[in-house]
């Protein structure tokens, strides 16, 4: 068995002893001959196969460095592509994967000294994107493979169609929306103040579920009966709360604190007011139809005058007393040869 076999002794022993890296400074790059030690590498650099070598490499030493950092710089492009991709990482972590392999390009055949003169070179020549932080110098891969650019393009291209179509429906709608409006006129809402007829009336909450009910009822059938059916309603409405209170008047209750106010308000307006003309034994015209038709527009004479503002009056025409506010009445001019107040 030879001492150049391949499954010799020696030879197994000599690639298991060489298994891993070794020192940089006992490889030959030209030979790519990895030494184990000194005295391997002096034996190396002695022997006739380095020499040749040497002179082929003499003769046009630029061809051997410009082929070395070539091949340096594709194969950790490569690698950073793979590995990596386009993620923003440390140049050291990069280059020890790639020192891992044994039969890989060392730097020191190459044109550049270090590594961060490489790093340099890579955001130079617009390879790579490279900053430097205080923890060292990080690389980020630009993918200009074809086929990537490509796709990229194609997919914003898809962006802006999507973008399209949206602007398109939206115009659509829009036009959809002003034929609908054509030939239309805008309802404007109306707004109107909060006055309340009679001052003497009270806000209250009815509760009661039949009663409440009845006034859904009746506000719903309002848009439908005319106005001699709802005043039906009305009545009939009103006859049910009148039945309900009186049966509770039995019962005495104090005072909630919502009425205690609205009494108070209702004695600081009458106190506030100045334009009362109410007097007795005048003759007034109640203006008022919450009344009903019986009493509107009737005649009747003042009675009583209650606070200034509030009078009891006696119907001529039938005799009845009543209990009204003066907004609730007008007053009478008198006939020619008649006394006037």
């Amino acid at each position: 068995m030879g001492k150049s076999d391949f499954l010799s002794p020696k030879a197994i022993a000599n690639r298991i002893k060489s298994k891993g890296l070794q020192k940089l400074r006992w490889y030959c790059q030209m030979c790519q001959k990895q030494c184990r030690d000194e005295n391997g590498f002096k034996c190396h650099c002695m022997s006739e196969s380095h020499q040749r070598q040497l002179l082929l490499a003499s003769e046009n030493p630029q061809q051997f460095m410009d082929y070395f950092s070539e091949e340096f710089r594709n194969d950790f492009l490569e690698l950073l592509r793979r590995r990596f991709g386009t993620k923003r990482v440390h140049n050291n972590i990069v280059y020890n994967e790639y020192i891992s392999h044994r039969e890989h390009i060392h730097m020191n055949a190459t044109q550049w000294e270090t590594l961060t003169d490489f790093t340099k070179w890579l955001g130079r020549e617009g390879l790579c994107k490279v900053d430097e932080t205080p923890k060292g110098w990080y690389i980020q891969y630009i993918d200009r493979d074809p086929e990537t650019i490509r796709r990229q393009q194609e997919q914003e291209r898809k962006k802006k169609q999507d973008l399209d179509d949206e602007e398109k429906t939206a115009k659509f709608i829009e036009q959809q929306v002003r034929r609908g409006l054509e030939g239309k006129e805008l309802e404007q809402p109306i707004y109107t103040e909060l006055n309340r007829d009679n001052e003497e009336e009270k806000v209250a909450f009815n509760l009661n579920k039949g009663a409440s009910t009845s006034i859904a009822a009746s506000s719903k059938t309002s848009s439908v009966l005319g106005p001699s059916a709802l005043k039906m309603v009305e009545g009939a409405v009103k006859r049910k709360e009148s039945a309900h209170s009186s049966g509770q008047s039995k019962e005495k209750k104090k005072k909630s604190a919502l009425d205690e106010i609205m009494e108070l308000e209702e004695e600081k307006k009458r106190t506030a007011r100045r334009d009362y003309w109410l007097q007795p034994e005048i003759v007034v015209k109640i203006v008022t139809k919450k009344l009903g038709e019986k009493y509107h527009k009737k005649k009747a004479v003042v009675k009583e005058v209650i606070d200034k503002y509030t009078a009891v009056v006696k119907m001529i025409d039938s005799g009845d007393k009543l209990k009204l506010d003066q907004t609730h009445l007008e007053t009478v001019i008198p006939a020619p040869g008649t006394a006037v107040l």
